[in-house]
């Protein structure tokens, strides 16, 4: 009898230690608590920049490396936002790869024709370097001043 009752308290004691280790998942996966939560927040998409505010982005580069004044700025602003516009209208409409590359060609050429008459050659020039390089060419240079100064 003695024994009986040694096995069941162990048995007991088992049980409670194998379900204290498996905490509230259990052998079925997590349990839903019956305490009702606040609604969850939507997964928030960020909304694409418009055509403002990726000129409006890349300007402070662009006319530190040019160094334009206030006219210039202004006319290298609104024609650049006019045809990043243009860019992100052609990539809407999802168009065959060879029919946007003819348009994007034509787009490109078209800026820089009003780019070419808005601003002084030199400074045409100087946009043209900067577009090849990804508006990061100023930086390279700089550094390279430097490190030739300490040498």
């Amino acid at each position: 009898m003695k024994k009986l009752i040694f096995i069941l308290c162990l048995v007991f004691a088992g049980t409670q230690l194998v379900s204290a280790q498996m905490g509230r998942y259990g052998t079925y996966g997590p349990q839903r608590s019956s305490i009702p939560r606040g609604p969850e927040a939507p997964a928030s998409e960020e909304e694409p920049k418009t055509a403002e505010e990726l000129v409006a982005e890349q300007m402070p580069k662009i006319s530190e490396a040019m160094e334009l004044n206030d006219f210039e700025q202004a006319v290298v602003s609104s024609i650049l936002t006019k045809y990043v516009q243009k860019r992100i209208e052609l990539q809407i409409l999802n168009l065959p790869k060879e029919q946007s590359m003819a348009a994007y060609e034509k787009i490109a050429e078209e800026q820089d024709r009003e780019l070419k008459q808005g601003l002084p050659a030199e400074k045409y020039e100087i946009f043209l370097e900067l577009q090849k390089n990804g508006f990061k060419g100023q930086k390279k240079k700089k550094r390279q001043k430097k490190k030739k100064n300490k040498t």
